[in-house]
This record gives structure tokens, C-alpha cells and sequence, in this order.
């Protein structure tokens, strides 16, 4: 596909990377001509420097043709401005915007026809949706849901003294007391699929599939179930401190916002009466510790600052705090970051890169695209929900019947309203979902390509 990406930031930076490997003829905008030099040494895109709101800009970018344009720069009124423009001149074009400004949201859902939005994509928003996924769930480094919540793929770290060290695959249901399926590993900084006689150690991650009806009984019998988060304190006071604690608010968790900037925490106070806000540096130690952090129930790091976020997680972690959530901006090199104690790890724009995709192979092939697509295992693994159609093969057939592709594995099967792990006897059906997970360089884009 012909793929337009305006902003050669973060977010476009990530996309240029993760959609030219796919294949897509990629076209990259941006008024800095210095980035977009990177990016053309880099991927083998072609760049256009300028306002990729103006119509001669779009012209020579080629957006006539082009199928989809992500309008992913750093002002919102850009990318709508650009959205809005780009489908004048092409009726027929995709496009999706990034739009942080919580003020939009409601107008942007409203007029979404008239400013030609395909769909809109807010990194925190959809990072603050994870956290309160992972405060109702202590003891998960990650959660992702499939089959309408009743499957998920959860990520667990082997730590020394764990249940889980030193213990053989096919020994682990004695362990967990339930039905799970461990479909990717990551050791030493590396992917692995591992297979029965896989033993876990010290260091190790590990990605389970299980049904979301056993997650209590997972972690309870591996020792990791604590007392239900009731307190939690944010460190910093932008967008995602505000997105969770409305949504923290709903679910009856007290939230807290520690913010250095004296006038946004005035802001803060009139957009969330009710909440404290208290002005300070989490930079310094006194403030940390007159402020009780070592008494709440969960800890999450939410400055610009990478490096501020992982200092502050380690002393929380230090200080033995419940549950400690590091949002990081760079997570590049993860063999550095799985060596410290940040508990678990967000990267906002990991997020909306993985749902982008997932539209963009949608696009692609309309009929048997997967429902779901998300990265996991470092980016390393992906994880995507296909529907059984009339064009799936070998339907009814139980799976040790099959032969799949090399670093392939369908991980669970939903049948209407019931889901069951996968297992050498299970059989697929039409109108059933089913989850597979793959580590192969070789991109999946409907259910049949999954097969040998």
C-alpha cells in the first residue's frame, strides 16, 4: 500500500521502521529537514520536507494516490488540519490522526465525517487504559485481551525465589492449578517459543495464555496475589495522570498527582476536584519520603523524563512499595532495562504503533484480517485474533492433525460464549475466533497463512 506518515517523530519514527519491513511504499513528512535525512538512511522511504497540512505539500507527497495517511506530528490541530485536507483531495483515502488534547475528544467524536477521520489514536489515553489493567491485576508486568475479554496473554518475570524457577514446562499446570499455555519466552534479550522440556530460570519472561476467569487462581498459586490496590500516587501531571484518574475514579482506587509545575498543578485542582494534587519535586528524596510514598499501594512514574521515571521506580522498588509502573519513552535497549527493578514498563507510543498496524493489515485484506493484533515479547511476537470463515482451511480438524509454520502456535480457540486453551485434541469451526501467536519474521495477515 502507498502510505503516507506525517510527523518523523517518536510515533512516526516507529511506524516508518514497522511498516516499510511489512513492504508498504512509505512516504515521510516533516518540517525538519535533519530527521528526515535519518529516516531515508535508515528505511527506504521516500521524504518530503514542509507543512504537511498545506495541499502542495500533500500534492508532492503524493497523496492522490495514496491509500492511507497518519498524521502523527506533535500539534493536534496539525493532524486534523492535515486529515482534513488529505481527504478533500482523495476521497478515498484512510486517514488516521493523533490527537492528545482531551479537550477534543468529545467534538473530535461528533464531527469525526467532517474532518474525514478514519480513526483517531491518543497515546495516553490508550496508556492510561493499560495501567488501570495492570492495578487491577497486581503481579502482571502486562496484560493483553482477546476473544471479548475472555482470554489474555499476560507477562510474568521468573525472579529469583519465584515458584517458577528451575521448573520444566510440562510441570507447570501443577504449579498454577489451572489450564495455561506459555507461548513465548524471553531470555537473555531473546525470543524463544519454547516447547515442553523448556526449563524456566532466574531472569526469565515468560507469556501465558490463560483464560481470564483463572488470573486469581494463577497468581495465588504462584504467590504473587496481594491485598486489592486501593491507593495509588502518580509522579507527574500530564495527560496520562489525568486520563487514569478518571478512570481510577470509576473504579473506586484514590489517586494521587505529585507535579513540579506550580501552574499546571492549579490546572490540575480545576480539572479534578477531589483529587490531591501536591506541588513538588519527586526528584528529591525528602519529598518522597514526608509524602509516605513507602505507604501506598502502588507507585507509577508519568514525567517527560525517562531517566527521572527510572530512578524514582527503583527507590520505590527499594522501598519494597506493592506495585511500581515506570512509563518510559525509549525502550530500546531492553536488555538494560530488563537488568533493573522497574517493575512493569510503558511505552505509549509501543501502543499506538501496534493498533496503526493492525488497521493497516486490516486495510490490506479486508476479508479474514485479523480482529486484534498486538506486539509482544520486546516486539519480538505478535499476537492476533482471527474469525473462522468460510475460506479457513481444515476446520473441524483437531489441531495435532495440523501442521502450522515454523514459529507459529494457536494458542486458544472461542466457541460463541465458551473459550478453551489449546491442545492437540481441539478443533476449530466456522464462526469460531482464535488467537495465534507468532515469532517469525514472515507477517501474518489471515488466519490461512498460519498453515504449512
Amino acid at each position: 500500500m502507498n502510505i503516507i506518515i506525517a510527523g518523523d517523530g517518536k510515533v512516526g519514527s516507529m511506524l516508518t521502521r514497522q511498516l516499510s519491513s511489512e513492504g508498504h511504499d512509505i512516504t515521510v513528512i516533516d518540517s525538519n529537514s535533519k530527521v528526515l535525512e535519518s529516516s531515508v538512511e535508515r528505511y527506504d522511504v521516500i521524504s518530503v520536507h514542509g507543512n504537511c497540512a498545506s495541499m502542495s505539500v500533500l500534492q508532492q507527497a503524493g497523496v492522490r494516490d495514496a491509500d492511507l495517511l497518519i498524521a502523527a506530528t506533535s500539534e493536534d490541530e496539525v493532524n486534523l488540519l492535515c486529515c482534513t485536507t488529505a481527504h478533500a483531495m482523495n476521497q478515498k483515502l484512510h486517514t488516521i490522526a493523533r490527537i492528545r488534547n482531551p479537550e477534543y475528544t468529545d467534538q473530535i467524536y461528533r464531527m469525526r465525517d467532517i474532518f474525514g477521520l478514519s480513526m483517531v489514536i491518543n497515546p495516553e489515553n490508550q496508556a492510561a487504559t493499560e495501567i488501570e489493567r495492570l492495578l487491577k491485576y497486581p503481579g502482571f508486568l502486562r496484560r493483553d485481551t482477546f476473544a471479548k475479554g475472555r482470554t489474555e496473554i499476560v507477562e510474568l518475570r521468573v525472579d529469583a525465589g519465584s515458584k517458577l524457577c528451575n521448573v520444566r514446562l510440562t510441570d507447570l499446570r501443577n504449579i498454577v492449578k489451572c489450564q495455561v499455555l506459555v507461548c513465548a519466552a524471553i531470555r537473555d534479550g531473546n525470543a524463544v517459543a519454547p516447547k515442553g522440556d523448556f526449563v524456566l530460570r532466574e531472569g526469565d519472561r515468560i507469556f501465558v495464555t490463560a483464560l481470564s476467569q483463572n488470573l486469581t487462581t494463577l497468581l495465588k498459586n504462584l504467590g504473587l496475589l496481594t491485598r486489592r490496590i486501593r491507593s495509588v500516587t502518580l509522579c507527574g501531571g500530564g495527560r496520562i495522570s489525568y486520563y487514569l484518574v478518571k478512570r481510577l475514579n470509576k473504579s473506586g482506587i484514590t489517586a494521587r498527582i505529585i507535579e513540579k509545575d506550580l501552574a499546571r498543578c492549579q490546572e490540575l485542582c480545576e480539572l479534578l476536584p477531589g483529587t490531591e494534587i501536591i506541588h513538588g519535586d519527586i526528584s528529591e528524596q525528602d519529598l518522597l519520603e514526608n509524602e509516605g510514598i513507602v505507604k501506598t499501594d502502588a507507585l507509577v512514574t508519568l514525567t517527560g523524563l525517562d531517566e527521572l521515571n527510572m530512578i524514582v521506580s527503583l527507590y520505590a522498588n527499594a522501598q519494597n512499595v506493592p506495585l511500581v509502573i515506570t512509563k518510559l519513552g525509549h525502550t530500546g535497549n531492553r536488555s538494560v532495562i530488563d537488568s533493573l527493578s522497574l517493575g512493569s514498563v510503558i511505552c505509549p507510543r509501543e501502543l499506538v504503533c501496534s493498533n496503526i498496524v493492525r488497521y493497516v493489515r486490516a486495510m490490506e485484506n479486508q476479508t479474514g484480517a485479523a480482529l486484534s493484533v498486538h506486539a509482544i515479547a520486546d516486539g519480538q511476537a505478535e499476537a492476533m485474533e482471527f474469525l473462522v470463515d468460510d475460506t479457513t482451511h481444515y476446520c473441524g480438524r483437531p489441531l495435532k492433525e495440523i501442521r502450522l509454520k515454523p514459529n507459529v502456535l494457536l494458542v486458544s480457540i472461542s466457541h460463541g460464549a465458551t473459550t478453551e486453551i489449546a491442545n492437540g485434541e481441539s478443533a476449530f469451526a466456522k464462526g469460531d475466533t482464535v488467537v495465534v501467536v507468532t515469532n517469525g519474521r514472515e507477517v501474518i495477515r489471515q488466519l490461512n497463512d498460519i498453515f504449512a
